[in-house]
């Protein structure tokens, strides 16, 4: 009935696998991957259970969008893949999930995201390069992250994001946000313009040292 409401249909765990997870820095441990039926946007999207995440009252929560440049190639434009590390070690720590996002580009795909890469070389930041293209600055739903949790009967969270945009968007979704938790700091001479616009633009609340 709640799910009705809120104009958001129910989704099913539809696979749950145990899968052993190793870092780069030496960081292990086991993640159960659950994949899901009904999902609104159709897409191949996961959640990660880690930790004690059975016994968490209210679990940590991190919705990370997909990020092949950052979480697979290193790449220094951006700070997802360190986050993506962080989240784990820290959810792990608290019990919790990881919400895996088929959203690359905040939504507008890989290819696009590239050619964004490109007109930001020219001068543009990452959300003028997004609207030039004829997107929108961020094209994220969250619709499938609320479905998911709910799946996961996780519809009380804390959650682990620099992002309120999330937090309004699940709140609107009926997942309860009970403690907004941010994440770590990645400063890096090639991040630190697009860090700095998402402070600026977005109000992420990322605490970017003052330049002296």
């Amino acid at each position: 009935m709640a799910d009705t409401m809120l104009g958001v249909r129910p989704a099913g765990v539809r696979t749950r696998v145990t899968v052993p997870l190793a870092f780069p820095d030496g960081y292990r441990t086991s993640a159960e991957v659950f994949t899901f039926t009904g999902l609104v946007d159709g897409k191949e999207h996961l959640a990660l259970g880690l930790g004690d995440w059975r016994s968490a009252a209210t679990p940590l929560v991190r919705p990370h969008s997909e990020c092949l440049t950052g979480d697979v190639f290193g790449s220094q434009r951006c700070d997802c893949g360190p986050q993506l590390r962080e989240a784990v070690e820290r959810i792990t720590d608290a019990g919790g999930f990881l919400l895996y996002l088929r959203q690359e580009g905040r939504g507008i795909g890989l290819y696009a995201k590239l050619d964004a890469y490109a007109l930001q070389d020219a001068g543009m930041d990452t959300y003028e390069a997004n609207l030039a293209l004829g997107h929108g600055e961020d094209e994220r739903d969250y619709a499938a992250a609320a479905q998911m949790l709910r799946a996961l009967g996780a519809d009380r969270i804390r959650l682990l994001s620099n992002n309120p945009d999330k937090a309004l968007q699940l709140d609107a979704l009926g997942v309860q946000v009970e403690e907004r938790v941010p994440t770590g700091v990645h400063l890096s001479a090639a991040n630190a313009r697009y860090l700095s616009t998402k402070v600026s633009h977005t109000r992420h609340t990322i605490e970017l040292p003052i330049a002296s």
